[in-house]
């Protein structure tokens, strides 16, 4: 078994991160929280050029037919350059639904897809851009009209509401979910990632006492603990990949996965926000994007709880 990404998986991440390196994902992510889209869906347009709509979506509909390591390799870098919009529910998520005659417009990028799954996902993100909003419910994928907007504790994520009649689409495993929790556990990498990179280069050039503050002992060991944490996740999510793809051990491996990433990515938010001190806290700065980010990701898809309980269940209740 190969342990490492293959060259063409590593051409394809430094592909995403060159586009989106000299997109300004920033200008577009606060644009996106403003309700100004239009940054965010030129990114979109440019993103699927590279065929991130079509990874997921089978040969025969147009689309590239890759395996779930080339999503994570994906997730990674939206979550590392802090892209906006509801990417892991198109992307990765619709393709494994019963939405017909659709797949081609999903995989060229066409058409933008939402998809509430209540009761851990129980609001569409991003509805009031997508050409079709869907809710998985008891093993039915339905298609609704969004409710009313809520604001979650990322700006950049619009949640509205999914509790009208749909009209039913065909039914569905419990497949979809997984590879979302797969999706937001690559997100949560990436940013955990770029909290790091931040928080070095901070640290790096603010000078306390005529030192930079990165040579007091203190902030290494913080910054090393963050690395430790993200590469100890990184395993655990290409490992949720391979489950996914085989369908072996799936939710264990999901779960354990959204676990491991989202605590690692935490640690590297409150970490980045120690290390910024009282400049990290306006909203000015760079850094709140990926705080938002992370903070709402953490959450969304099943919390922490909810996981180590479906790994204990796993595990047979050891």
């Amino acid at each position: 078994m190969r342990f490492a990404l293959s060259p063409e998986q590593r051409q394809f991440s430094a592909s995403l991160h060159d586009l989106l390196a000299g997109a300004d994902t920033r200008a577009a992510a606060r644009a996106w929280a403003q309700g100004r889209h239009e940054p965010g869906l030129k990114l979109w347009r440019d993103l699927h050029d590279l065929g991130i709509g079509a990874l997921l979506v089978p040969e025969e509909h147009g689309g590239v037919g890759a395996e779930a390591a080339d999503a994570v390799v994906a997730f990674e870098a939206l979550g590392y350059h802090a892209v906006p919009g509801p990417l892991v529910e198109s992307v990765a998520v619709a393709p494994a639904l019963p939405v017909g005659d659709r797949l081609p417009a999903l995989a060229a990028g066409e058409l933008i897809v939402t998809v509430a799954l209540p009761p851990e996902v129980p609001r569409a993100l991003d509805a009031d851009v997508a050409g079709l909003v869907l809710r998985v419910r008891d093993g039915l994928v339905e298609r609704v009209e969004p409710g009313e907007p809520t604001r979650s504790l990322d700006p950049a994520r619009r949640l509205f509401t999914v509790d009208g009649p749909g009209e039913t689409l065909g039914e569905c495993g419990a497949g979809p979910f997984e590879t979302g929790v797969l999706a937001v556990s690559a997100q949560l990498l990436g940013a955990g990632r770029r909290l790091l990179e931040l928080a070095t280069e901070y640290a790096k050039h603010r000078h306390q006492y005529g030192r930079p503050i990165g040579s007091y002992q203190a902030v290494k060991h913080l910054l090393a603990d963050v690395a430790t944490q993200l590469e100890l996740a990184r395993p655990l999510v290409y490992g949720a990949a391979v489950a996914v793809q085989e369908r072996t051990d799936v939710i264990r491996d999901t779960s354990a996965a959204k676990v491991a990433a989202g605590r690692a990515a935490h640690l590297a938010a409150r970490t980045a926000l120690q290390v910024h001190g009282a400049v990290g806290y306006t909203a000015e700065h760079d850094l709140g994007l990926w705080l938002m980010k992370v903070r709402a990701l953490v959450a969304a898809w099943g919390g922490a709880a909810f996981h180590r309980a479906r790994v204990l269940a796993a595990l047979g209740g050891i």
